[in-house]
């Protein structure tokens, strides 16, 4: 009987605090995550002088490499095409960006937001095709763009109280450049008002799943706090990443980016991830 070895988790950060990580990143060829782009002020910007610092900072690192795409005020579910216009620019800059730094990962928010119970909106009987249809609207030309940059979009569970709209939104692209997001402390404050736990959401999205985003919460507010401090159960979340035939991206998304080794740690001690 073999043992599958213990996963090795990385980080998510901005450039600013690579210099502090960027031996532990080296020495482990850990999954990276950089932030400084969901920033509009950065990709309005010259940002070529934050490339540089990030290339020469990573200069011998060879893990899995991705940025955070721009989030705010927007959202792939706008009816106004002017505004959907808007969105499509931004997120083809998030993947320049990307392209530039050498990623093939970029995060994107999901559009869905629950209003009741969490089978009814966003379902067939209840406005999907018609909500698809605008969402492809946005991102279609994105997703053309990530093809031909090797970078692959990440749709990440926010406010999704039920899994399924979103794994069908991501299976409706049918493109290896769509995948799906799991960040576990969204999960788990859905999971408190009635949708999955982060474990299911695993189970659920399988093979879809790419890209992991790793904190913890009291299920109150989402606090990015360091694993072991909320009441996430993280036991159940990697004996769910274990069934997993592939290895998705695993990234620390920690408020308190000074805790990133000490949670680490914590993982280590409880024989979860390395």
């Amino acid at each position: 009987m073999t043992t599958k070895p213990l996963p090795t988790v990385g980080a998510a950060m901005p450039i600013s605090a690579l210099e502090t990580y960027r031996e532990w990143l080296i020495a482990g060829q850990r999954d990276l995550e950089i932030q400084d782009p969901f920033a509009p002020e950065v990709l309005d910007g010259n940002w070529q002088p934050l490339l540089q610092q990030a290339r020469t900072l990573l200069d011998g690192f060879t893990g899995r490499l991705g940025i955070h795409g721009p989030f705010m005020s927007l959202t792939l579910l706008a009816r106004d095409p002017k505004i959907r216009a808007v969105v499509t620019d931004r997120l083809r800059q998030g993947v320049e960006f990307a392209q530039a730094l050498g990623g093939t990962h970029m995060v994107v928010h999901s559009p869905f937001d629950y209003f009741g119970s969490p089978f009814l909106p966003h379902s067939p009987g209840h406005g999907q095709a018609q909500q698809f249809e605008i969402i492809h609207a946005t991102l279609d030309p994105v997703v053309a763009l990530a093809a031909q940059a090797n970078v692959t979009l990440v749709i990440e569970d926010i406010y999704d109280k039920n899994s399924a709209p979103l794994l069908a939104l991501i299976r409706s692209f049918n493109s290896p450049h769509v995948r799906l997001s799991i960040d576990v402390g969204h999960a788990f404050i859905k999971h408190v008002e009635g949708g999955p736990t982060p474990d299911q959401w695993v189970r659920e999205g399988g093979d879809l799943l790419e890209h992991v985003h790793l904190q913890d919460t009291d299920g109150n507010i989402d606090r990015h706090w360091m694993p072991g401090v909320g009441r996430l159960n993280w036991f159940a979340l990697f004996e769910a990443l274990a069934t997993l035939a592939h290895q998705p991206r695993l990234l620390l998304e920690l408020r308190n980016k000074e805790e990133i080794g000490k949670a680490t740690q914590w993982l280590a001690a409880q024989g979860l991830a390395q």
